[in-house]
């Protein structure tokens, strides 16, 4: 724990001297490039806040659309049908939530992860498999609503797809990687 206090200590100690340093290092670099310092930055923060308000809609879209999905028994229908069918594979079921909603919400799943870790233990299989599925998959939904809807691309098929496949591949390394080092 003494080491982790330090190693944290001396992270922060650089943190505090190389900010202002590389904040210094810009302000050379344009004073030497004959660049208006200010007038960028408030040219770069305009932008950020228009960059705001484009992609605000698609942001609170999103998140009413994951909520009312979670708080529906959807996934508790879903795991009803599909419970015998994960027992006989020796699938934990509290993971299904989680790797149901992962495509969709990273912080929902990151609650279902916390929550798993706070009851099996982080050395536990269900642990072990829950922190793999978080690494292993994204949250593709999420990723495409939030970047596509801000720049307006309305044909997203493939990008959808394709994203889904690789979470559907993702899920399934992450149970393989689980039972092959973790049973």
């Amino acid at each position: 724990m003494i080491i982790v206090r330090e190693e944290r200590n001396v992270m922060n100690s650089i943190a505090n001297y190389l900010i202002p340093f590389f904040v210094i290092f810009i302000i050379i670099y344009a004073f030497a490039h004959k660049i208006n310092v200010y007038d960028s930055f408030l040219k770069g923060a305009k932008e950020g806040i228009a960059l705001v308000f484009d992609i605000a809609p698609t942001i609170v879209g999103m998140v009413l659309a994951i909520n009312i999905f979670i708080n529906s028994s959807v996934i508790q229908f879903v795991l009803s049908f599909l419970t015998p069918f994960f027992n006989k594979l020796s699938i934990p079921l509290m993971i299904i939530p989680m790797a149901l909603i992962r495509p969709i919400s990273g912080t929902a799943t990151l609650a279902i992860m916390s929550n798993i870790l706070a009851t099996y233990g982080p050395d536990s299989f269900v642990g072990n498999l829950a922190s793999i599925l978080q690494g292993c998959t994204d949250t593709t939904i999420y990723v495409l609503a939030l970047y596509f809807g801000s720049v307006g691309v309305v044909k997203t098929k493939h990008a959808l797809t394709s994203g889904l496949i690789a979470d559907f591949f993702g899920i399934l390394m992450a149970f393989l990687i689980s039972y092959i080092f973790f049973r």
